[in-house]
């Protein structure tokens, strides 16, 4: 397409606007300058037939890295601030958590914050007598005892037995659930925390506030066993 028909193609009120554009670049022949990131977004022809020339191939190729890295950015800053809200409540949950006088009320701490606050609908605390002589008997024990070696949380879908031990009848719905190891003295068990929504607790998701948080509900408890030793 010639010069002329796309002058013809455009309108008067384009081509005044061209015009002010291309004289305010020639008297600032600086702008650019101020703004290197408008470099990336210019089309500049390199004459050279019907094939592409190298320079213009190696601009293109920077503009789809360009793309993308921005693409990442936006990103990382999303996974920033939901690790920052995350971070919030999870500080809030531990002052609620200091102010809990016996194990029901730490219980009771985690269940209305976490189902308000994480947007979840079933938490629950179980703790295993693990140096008991009828530990080994104990159906709830087995079904977890090796989850109770692990040093990092787990998520996932459960099976139905497991559901079932953990939410008692909401294990019929719940379908995926984070499962975080409780340490105390003597004992060991799950802080476990259910959503409907199978993908809320992926295998793939990180479990750093999760175990921060098990962290925190171990020492609570502990302190509270000895309290009442």
């Amino acid at each position: 397409m010639t010069t002329r028909r796309v002058e013809e193609d455009r309108g008067p009120a384009e081509i005044i606007a061209e015009d002010a554009v291309a004289e305010y670049l020639a008297a600032h022949p600086e702008f650019f300058e101020r703004h290197p990131d408008l470099v990336a977004e210019l089309r500049v022809p390199h004459a050279a037939g019907q094939a592409v020339s190298l320079i213009e191939h190696q601009v293109g190729v920077l503009r789809g890295q360009l793309r993308t890295e921005r693409r990442r950015l936006v990103q990382l800053i999303a996974r920033a601030r939901n690790f920052e809200a995350l971070s919030v409540r999870l500080h809030d949950l531990s002052l609620r958590l200091i102010a809990a006088q016996d194990p029901e009320q730490v219980e009771a701490v985690l269940r209305e914050a976490l189902c308000r606050q994480f947007d979840t609908e079933a938490v629950t605390l179980k703790l295993f007598p693990l140096e008991s002589d009828d530990s080994d008997s104990d159906p709830k024990v087995a079904a977890f005892i090796q989850f109770l070696d692990r040093e990092r949380s787990l998520c996932g879908p459960l099976d139905p037995e497991h559901n079932g031990i953990l939410f008692g009848e909401q294990g019929g719905a719940i379908g995926s659930a984070a499962l975080i190891p409780i340490r105390m003295d003597g004992r060991s068990g799950v802080l476990a925390i259910g959503s409907h929504d199978r993908g809320r607790f992926g295998t793939d998701m990180g479990t750093d506030l999760l175990d921060r948080l098990g962290e925190i509900v171990s020492q609570k408890l502990r302190t509270l066993h000895r309290i009442d030793g």
